[in-house]
């Protein structure tokens, strides 16, 4: 039974939904991206939505390790990846992990516990192919088929992530060495370099754009209305895929398959690491898993013992 200074305590803190706008407010101050905010909150409110549909306390103080066990099983039960479960684990980590730092609560209900285990799922890549079938849907010489192969093409040559791209203004574009400064994650900026055709492509673009009535915005990638946001870049390269018979195109599919080609060619880990904005080889490690044993097949016919005799 709790005593009743505990409970007078967790009467004091509020429940998770209460805590989430200063959470989301912590998360502003340490410069996190508005991708990452969006994550993190999405867990703690489905976390609350599960306590209070199950009848479990949904005061902060009153989580206990097996409420959050529970919210987990639910979830595997549901049918989420196995890495959706993780991410929801690491988010609600880092919310009680912040509740313990403000003195909300003394202890996590966490601290014991350990991660999901995610097996290992190379994601799929985006072959040739296909890239030149996605571009065969934006072929016309409407303004968004203008965008949208530059879209594709800078995509396809950068693996830059969505967010990224959506916060390129026209100031960073660097068209006398064919590259891109864009803010990367923990707002550090870095050089993307694209290639000759891509270059073609953007200039291509820029002329349609320049037509605009609103071609005085900053922003680089127009929409409809204005400034083309991370949802409509979304938006437009999904649209391209369903057009070409491809449903599963997104964005982030070309930032493993950037990797993977990177790779493939030789690229130094190093030099991709730079080029990419991961600060960890386990980020470099997941996205090279794409295709990791095409390429070491690839590797070893160039190394085939009785080819030498």
């Amino acid at each position: 039974m709790p005593t009743s200074s505990a409970i007078d305590h967790s009467s004091e803190v509020g429940d998770l939904a209460e805590n989430l706008s200063s959470f989301r407010r912590h998360l502003r101050a340490e410069n996190k991206t508005p991708a990452t905010i969006v994550t993190y909150a999405k867990a703690v409110e489905q976390f609350a939505a599960y306590l209070a549909a199950a009848g479990m306390p949904t005061n902060v103080a009153a989580v206990r390790r097996e409420h959050v066990e529970a919210f987990l099983v639910s979830l595997q039960e549901k049918g989420q990846r196995p890495a959706t479960v993780a991410q929801r684990y690491r988010s609600l980590q880092q919310f009680f992990k912040w509740l313990v730092g403000e003195g909300e609560i003394r202890e996590s209900p966490m601290t014991n516990m350990r991660p999901p285990r995610v097996p290992v799922e190379p994601p799929p890549i985006i072959r040739a192919e296909q890239f030149k079938a996605l571009l065969e849907t934006c072929k016309g010489t409407e303004f968004e088929d203008r965008r949208d192969t530059a879209l594709l093409y800078l995509f396809y040559d950068t693996g830059m992530r969505r967010g990224e791209a959506a916060g390129i203004e026209l100031a960073d574009l660097d068209r006398e060495n064919d590259q891109v400064v864009v803010m990367g994650k923990g707002r550090r900026p870095r050089a993307c370099p694209y290639a000759k055709k891509t270059a073609v492509v953007i200039d291509r673009y820029l002329r349609a754009r320049a037509l605009r009535a609103d071609a005085s915005l900053p922003w680089f990638w127009l929409g409809k209305r204005g400034r083309l946001t991370e949802t409509g870049i979304e938006q437009a390269i999904k649209r391209r895929g369903a057009q070409a018979g491809m449903p599963e195109i997104h964005p982030h599919l070309f930032r493993h398959t950037y990797a993977h080609n990177m790779l493939v060619d030789g690229m130094q880990e190093g030099d991709l690491m730079r080029l990419a904005g991961w600060q960890s080889r386990q980020m470099l490690s997941r996205y090279g898993a794409s295709a990791a044993d095409e390429r070491a097949r690839a590797a070893y016919r160039n190394h085939g013992p009785s080819d030498r005799l």
